[in-house]
């Protein structure tokens, strides 16, 4: 419940397993005596020739918060400012997002892929999962006009999720009796001293819905794939190795960094409407093949 009290909207796309050490670990930090060590959020950028290289690593808030001066990470804005300012540096050719990101909150995260997805018609947006791209951090990617994953890469993690913890047995336990003074009816719905009631997991179901429904039709638009095949062959909320994720048209090939960036060594810096229906054009054959 502390990772809520200090992110935005309490909605998360990230890998089930690192909120969950990131939770553990904030409790351990809040009963601790010891000095706290900050690694606030920052955007690596740098030039290989004519490539701009934007590393979205660690975990992804839209702007710095608590959790991201403890864990450090990347925010939405500095990525933002990143893709602009190459977009209008006439020395860059194309941009590569080095991506290595368990995902975060969700607060920004459509809009930020969606200025990916349109960007790319002015620059090549090549992202590389190097090596984990999952859940806010996948979303962005899959924005790019091409994404590449890493041989020991895993990708996806294509879901959703908020909590509710019940601290109510707890309270009992050890003698404390909250009592909430409070206007608006659903003001303090889903608080931890009290069991979520029906109500209230249901307006928390409609939230996480509307989030997961985005994140889908996000990726199916950027990627040439339907809602369907997104829900159904993109994983269903797991984690995918490389080869599984090229095979069902996650990815568009495994390749590292390096061999990315070699390979645009020489490459115009935007793609044609013609080689982006070329690639939607395959991921559909693969789907067909893979059905």
């Amino acid at each position: 419940m502390l990772l809520h009290a200090f992110s935005g909207t309490g909605v998360w796309a990230i890998d089930r397993g690192t909120l969950k050490a990131m939770e553990e670990r904030l409790a351990q930090i809040m009963t601790s005596s010891g000095p706290i060590a900050f690694a606030p959020p920052k955007l690596n950028s740098r030039m290989d020739g004519g490539v701009a290289v934007l590393s979205v690593v660690g975990l992804i808030t839209y702007r710095p918060t608590v959790l991201s001066l403890l864990f450090g990470g990347t925010t939405v804005l500095d990525v933002r400012t990143g893709i602009r300012e190459a977009l209008n540096n006439s020395s860059v050719r194309s941009i590569v997002l080095d991506v290595d990101s368990p995902g975060g909150e969700v607060d920004g995260i459509q809009e930020l892929a969606d200025e990916i997805y349109a960007a790319r018609s002015r620059k090549r947006i090549v992202a590389v999962a190097n090596v984990t791209a999952c859940s806010a951090a996948y979303w962005l990617a899959s924005a790019a006009s091409e994404l590449v994953a890493s041989p020991s890469a895993q990708v996806g993690s294509i879901g959703v999720y908020s909590m509710h913890f019940d601290h109510s047995k707890m309270n009992e336990a050890i003698g404390v009796n909250p009592t909430y003074v409070f206007a608006g009816k659903y003001k303090v719905e889903g608080n931890p001293d009290q069991p979520l009631s029906n109500d209230a997991r249901s307006a928390m179901q409609s939230i996480v819905d509307s989030y997961y429904t985005a994140f889908v039709n996000g990726v199916a638009s950027y990627r040439g794939a339907s809602a369907s095949d997104v829900r159904n062959r993109f994983g269903q909320g797991r984690n995918v190795t490389a080869k599984a994720a090229l095979i069902s048209g996650m990815v568009d090939r495994v390749a590292t960094l390096d061999q990315t960036l070699k390979r645009l060594a020489g490459k115009p810096s935007r793609i044609s409407a013609q080689a982006s229906k070329n690639m939607a054009a395959r991921r559909r054959e693969m789907a067909i093949i893979k059905n």
